[in-house]
């Protein structure tokens, strides 16, 4: 008799050890240690500025008159630290050489591109029609893009005379692709025929925001 009521407490301080037990939901140590480091270590995404905004430019291209629905393509600007990259690609053209330069205006409403002005010359700067590689050159001379026997044009180049929207910004202006080759010196577009396509120059953040 006189062990029964030790006996009585050890199951009671079993049962409260139990339902300690059973109550305690938490992640051992060791999960709760590894789940602080994942987090730690997942990086946050950088928020899109708007000098990142201010780095790309671009232009789609599109045939002038009747040719518009037959010429397509896309000229990208990209701000680098060396100056900017002109990438064009472009479909509908005819095999061979074909001038292409930045036109002064934006404006593309006249059927035969008039309308876009001479080629693009920041300040009125004393400089001719000349090759992407003369000094004196006028801005916007990018000289020619070379098309295959499937008529794509592609263009690759690095400007550092150009902007995307500094000193000497392409944007707000446009690109023009021309019916011949540019023989790079007769004044005052290379002798490069007529305009036969092309695309007003726009901050690609624009563009998007347009839904363009």
């Amino acid at each position: 008799m006189k062990r029964t009521p030790v006996l009585a407490l050890s199951f009671v301080s079993l049962g409260l050890v139990v339902g300690c037990h059973s109550e305690d939901n938490s992640p051992p140590p060791q999960q709760q240690s590894t789940s602080a480091k994942l987090e730690r270590a997942a990086p946050a995404k950088p928020m899109a500025t708007e000098a990142d905004a201010a780095k790309e430019a671009v232009a789609h291209i599109h045939g002038a008159g009747d040719s518009r629905d037959k010429i397509h393509g896309t000229a990208t600007f990209t701000q680098e630290a060396g100056g900017v990259k002109v990438v064009v690609d472009v479909d509908g053209l005819t095999p061979g050489k074909h001038g292409i330069h930045i036109h002064d205006k934006p404006d593309m409403s006249d059927p035969k591109l008039m309308s876009t002005g001479g080629h693009y010359n920041p300040d009125d700067a004393d400089h001719h029609h000349a090759s992407p590689e003369d000094a004196k050159r006028h801005a916007g001379d990018l000289g020619n893009i070379e098309v295959d026997a499937n008529g794509h044009g592609h263009l690759e180049m690095t400007d550092n005379d150009l902007s995307v929207s500094g000193k000497n910004a392409v944007v707000g202006h446009s690109l023009i692709i021309h019916e011949k080759e540019d023989d790079l010196k007769s004044q005052p577009a290379g002798n490069a025929g007529e305009r036969i396509a092309g695309g007003v120059i726009v901050l690609a953040a624009d563009h998007e925001k347009s839904g363009g």
